[in-house]
C-alpha cells in the first residue's frame, strides 16, 4: 500500500471499503433498539428504565464526535481510525457481559463514544472526491451507513429471538476485528491540514457555529429529524409487544422496510448535486412529516407502519445527505470539525427523541409517540422556511 503525501485517489474499491466499514461500524449503535424487550427481562428493570440505554449510546456518539472527530483536522486519519476500533471492540465485550443494567447502560454509552468511525470517513469522502461528484459520492456512502443502522435491527432482532441479546454483541465484536484488518489493507492515509494544537481545534468550533449560517440551520434541520426518527425506532418494540404481542425479531424485521428509504439516499446524493438544496429539503422535510401522520393511524396495521417506516426513513435520510453536501461545500480546511459541529447537534436530537419517547410511552403510548414526531418535524419545516431569506444571503 502506497502512502503518499498527496491527495489520494477515490477509487471505486476504496470508495466500497469506506462504504462497507461505515455501514457495520453504525451498525453497532442499534444492535439495542429490537433488544430493548429482553434486556428488561434479563435485569428486571421496566422498559423506561431499559429504554436508557438507546438515549445514553447516542449521548455517547455526539461525546466522541465531539472529542475525537476534530482530531482527524490535525492526526493521521487511518492510524486514528485503527485506534478506534480497540476501544470498539472493548465496548462491544463489555455490553456483551455486562451483569446489571448499570454495566449495560455504562457500556452504551462507551460503545457509543467509540463507534464514530463513519464520521471519518465520510468527510473523508469528501475530501477525496471532485467536487462535481462530492454529492454523489456522500450519498454512496451514506447508503451504506443507514443500511447499516436499519439491518443492524433486522440482525439483532433475529440473533436476540433465536440465540439470545449477549449473542449479538459477541458477534459484532467479531465483525469489528475483521474490519480493523480490512482498513489497515486496503485504506490509503490522509495527511492532516491543521497546524495548530488540541486546544485551538477545538475553540475553532465555536467561529464554524458563529460565522457559518448554513451549518447552523443544517445541524438544526438534522438533530429535529433525528430525533423524530429515534424517538420511533426506540418505542417500536414496546407498541408491537403491546398491540401485537410480537417480540424482537419483528421489531427487527421493520429494518428492511427501512431500508427502501436508505436506498433512496444514494438517488439524493445525485440530486443534490443538481437540484438547489432549499427546495429539496422542503420535500424531505414534509416526508418526515406525513410518516408520523401515517403512524398516528396505523397503531394496529402492519401495513400501515411499513408503509409510515418506508416514507419516514426515505425523509429523514434524504434531509440528512442534503444537509451533508451543504455543510462540506463551506470549509474544505475543516470538514472535520465542520461534520463534528454537525453530527453532535445530530445525535444530541436523537438522544432528546429518545428520551422524550420512552418518557411519554408511559403515559399517552402510541398516540403520544406519534405526536412528538409530528411536532419535531413541524419545528423543522418552520425553521426552514423562515430562514429562506438568510440562506439565499449567505450564498
Amino acid at each position: 500500500m502506497a502512502v503518499t503525501t498527496h491527495k489520494p485517489e477515490l477509487t471505486t474499491t476504496t470508495l466500497w471499503v469506506m462504504t462497507i466499514t461505515t455501514g457495520l461500524v453504525v451498525a453497532n449503535l442499534y444492535y439495542n433498539q429490537p433488544l430493548l424487550e429482553d434486556m428488561a427481562q434479563t435485569f428486571h428493570v421496566s422498559n423506561g428504565k431499559v429504554g436508557q440505554l438507546s438515549m445514553l449510546t447516542q449521548l455517547g456518539y455526539a461525546a466522541g464526535i465531539f472529542f475525537v472527530i476534530p482530531l482527524a483536522d490535525m492526526v493521521k486519519r487511518k492510524r486514528l481510525m485503527l485506534i478506534e476500533f480497540a476501544f470498539i471492540v472493548s465496548a462491544l465485550l463489555l455490553t456483551a457481559f455486562a451483569p446489571n443494567i448499570h454495566i449495560l447502560l455504562l457500556s452504551g454509552f462507551l460503545l457509543g463514544a467509540a463507534s464514530v468511525m463513519g464520521m471519518l470517513l465520510v468527510p473523508m469522502a469528501a475530501h477525496l472526491a471532485s467536487p462535481a461528484e462530492r454529492g454523489k459520492k456522500i450519498g454512496f456512502i451514506m447508503s451504506g451507513l443507514l443500511i447499516g443502522i436499519l439491518l443492524s435491527r433486522t440482525l439483532s432482532g433475529f440473533v436476540g429471538a433465536h440465540f439470545g441479546w449477549r449473542s449479538m454483541y459477541f458477534i459484532a465484536a467479531g465483525i469489528m476485528l475483521l474490519m480493523w484488518l480490512l482498513i489497515y489493507l486496503m485504506l490509503p492515509e490522509i495527511e492532516p491540514e491543521y497546524k495548530g494544537n488540541y486546544r485551538q481545534l477545538m475553540q475553532s468550533l465555536a467561529d464554524l457555529v458563529k460565522h457559518e449560517p448554513k451549518l447552523r440551520l443544517a445541524a438544526l434541520r438534522g438533530g429535529l429529524c433525528f430525533a423524530a426518527f429515534s424517538a420511533f425506532w426506540t418505542t417500536l418494540v414496546f407498541m408491537l409487544k403491546q398491540n401485537f404481542n410480537e417480540g424482537s425479531d419483528v421489531a427487527g424485521a421493520f429494518g428492511l422496510a427501512g431500508a427502501f428509504g436508505a436506498i433512496a439516499a444514494g438517488l439524493m446524493g445525485r440530486l443534490s448535486d443538481k437540484m438547489d438544496a432549499y427546495k429539496l429539503s422542503t420535500i424531505t422535510l414534509a416526508l418526515v412529516l406525513v410518516s408520523f401522520i401515517i403512524f398516528w393511524f396505523s397503531a394496529y396495521s402492519i401495513a400501515g407502519l411499513i408503509i409510515g417506516v418506508i416514507v419516514m426513513d426515505m425523509g429523514v435520510q434524504a434531509t440528512h445527505i442534503s444537509n451533508q453536501a451543504i455543510i462540506f461545500s463551506l470549509n474544505p480546511a475543516a470538514r472535520n470539525r465542520i461534520n463534528t459541529v454537525y453530527m453532535v447537534t445530530y445525535f444530541v436530537g436523537g438522544a432528546a427523541g429518545t428520551f422524550l419517547a420512552t418518557r411519554v410511552w408511559g403515559v399517552y403510548g402510541w398516540p403520544g409517540v406519534c405526536a412528538i414526531g409530528i411536532v419535531l418535524s413541524a419545528i423543522a419545516i418552520v425553521i426552514h422556511l423562515a430562514t429562506r431569506k438568510t440562506m439565499q444571503r449567505s450564498v
